[in-house]
């Protein structure tokens, strides 16, 4: 603490320093939304309270701004994945064919888009919130633009993943009955990627400025919507699997043009919008691949339930750190390190390494963190799981058993990582990104 405090001056001239040229030639209008405060930083940084006096209001303090956020956060993500599920159970009520092609669909190729669309939307979640943090506000909707078209460029190769799909997965050893109902549902899921590619750049710009509640609304509304038209189209219009998929690319899309409505007429973004400026496909190789399919639906489902918690909690790990380190508060952003990952320390894999993950995103570590995901993923869990499923003829549960592998290798890398970070550095490199950024 000493080492911090005596160097603190250095970074607060810094601070000025790089933002005094954009500051000083405009009035920055306060937006009329949340605004970061500095009542965390104030109370770490009073020496006239005992240690444990300031610690223990500063915990308060922390554990109301992260759960504001997380809560509707988890919503969020619930909502969205219920809209999902959903579609896959309607299709399991038409055989435990369509159910293995759904979920060949959604959770092979459909998750795959999915991880790179939000992987690469995250840099919005970085530059957004360290932005907001220092006051760049007019910065915030110009990274929504400029990301919104990278993610859509990005889409058109992938949507080849989607054309050739039946060809991809007869090539990875899928049965040809399974590969051709599969691909047919696939096909109704070429409009979700480019929502995808415009849902995460809003998304994460709302979040940065701590606006979660309109988007939880808008998850609900679709999500009661979504159901009885899924039912219309697959059972009452009897178009099946493609009906299902095309509703629910559909559901999508409305979701990104009501929250993108919601951006044009808000008060709380009139500041940061001002206008234009310019494992699945293993399970399908083992004995009776419908059944394989089948349970591991049931198991990756009962999964993202717990999951969709610790997602919750790593937007506002991401939001709270970025917004920090914009800010210029270290001491902040080291607390709220600290809180974010023992407030769910109970979830012990599944909740402590999408926390971390969210921390590194909010430093701006994006291509770290996807070295470590892909490295653990494709090269510790993938193969750990194939060794057990068909060398030590351990089935679905071999599989399980490599993703336990992976995770844990993950949560292992971002903790050292983490917990070795100099935030007084860290607050230095995100005012000269704040900077970079501004003049690009």
């Amino acid at each position: 603490m000493d080492q911090r405090t005596n160097h603190k001056p250095q970074n607060d001239e810094l601070t000025q320093h790089i933002l005094s040229d954009h500051r000083s030639s405009q009035v920055v209008p306060e937006p009329t939304g949340e605004v970061v405060s500095s009542e965390l930083e104030e109370i770490l940084s009073d020496t006239s309270l005992t240690s444990f006096r300031r610690y223990k209001k500063a915990l308060s303090l922390e554990l109301v701004s992260l759960f504001r956020l997380a809560g509707p956060t988890v919503l969020i993500y619930l909502l969205n994945n219920l809209t999902s599920i959903s579609t896959q159970i309607l299709c399991g009520h038409l055989g435990t064919l369509q159910l293995a092609a759904a979920t060949l669909g959604n959770n092979g190729v459909q998750m795959f888009v999915y991880g790179v669309m939000l992987g690469m939307g995250s840099a919005v979640e970085t530059l957004c919130g360290q932005a907001f943090g220092a006051k760049q506000y007019g910065m915030l909707g110009v990274y929504l633009q400029r990301s919104t078209i990278l993610l859509m460029l990005t889409g058109i190769p992938l949507l080849l993943i989607y054309i050739y799909s039946k060809s991809l997965l007869m090539l990875l050893g899928q049965s040809k009955e399974i590969s051709s109902a599969a691909s047919l549902f696939i096909f109704g899921l070429i409009p979700q990627i480019f929502a995808y590619a415009a849902n995460f750049p809003i998304q994460k710009f709302l979040q940065a400025q701590s606006i979660v509640n309109p988007s939880t609304y808008i998850a609900a509304g679709i999500f009661f919507v979504h159901l009885p038209l899924s039912y219309l189209m697959m059972y009452v219009f009897d178009w099946g699997l493609l009906g299902g998929a095309l509703v629910l690319s559909f559901s999508w899309w409305v979701i990104v043009l009501a929250q993108f409505v919601y951006i044009l007429k808000s008060d709380r973004t009139k500041e940061t919008w001002t206008g234009f400026s310019v494992l699945i496909l293993i399970g399908g190789l083992l004995p009776n691949p419908e059944i394989a399919l089948d349970a591991l639906a049931v198991c990756s489902r009962i999964l993202v339930w717990v999951y969709t918690i610790s997602i919750g909690f790593s937007a506002a790990a991401s939001v709270r750190v970025s917004n920090e380190l914009g800010a210029g508060h270290p001491k902040s952003t080291s607390f709220s390190v600290i809180v974010m990952t023992f407030d769910l320390v109970h979830f012990i894999l599944e909740g402590i390494q999408p926390i971390l993950s969210g921390v590194a995103v909010g430093c701006g570590w994006q291509s770290f963190v996807a070295y470590v995901n892909i490295g653990c993923y494709y090269m510790v869990g993938i193969p750990i799981g194939v060794v057990f499923a068909f060398y030590f003829d351990f089935g679905t549960k071999g599989i399980w058993l490599g993703l336990v592998g992976g995770m844990l290798m993950q949560a292992m890398i971002l903790c050292w990582v983490i917990f070795r970070t100099d935030w007084n550095k860290e607050v230095k490199f995100a005012n000269i990104r704040v900077k970079q950024w501004q003049h690009k």
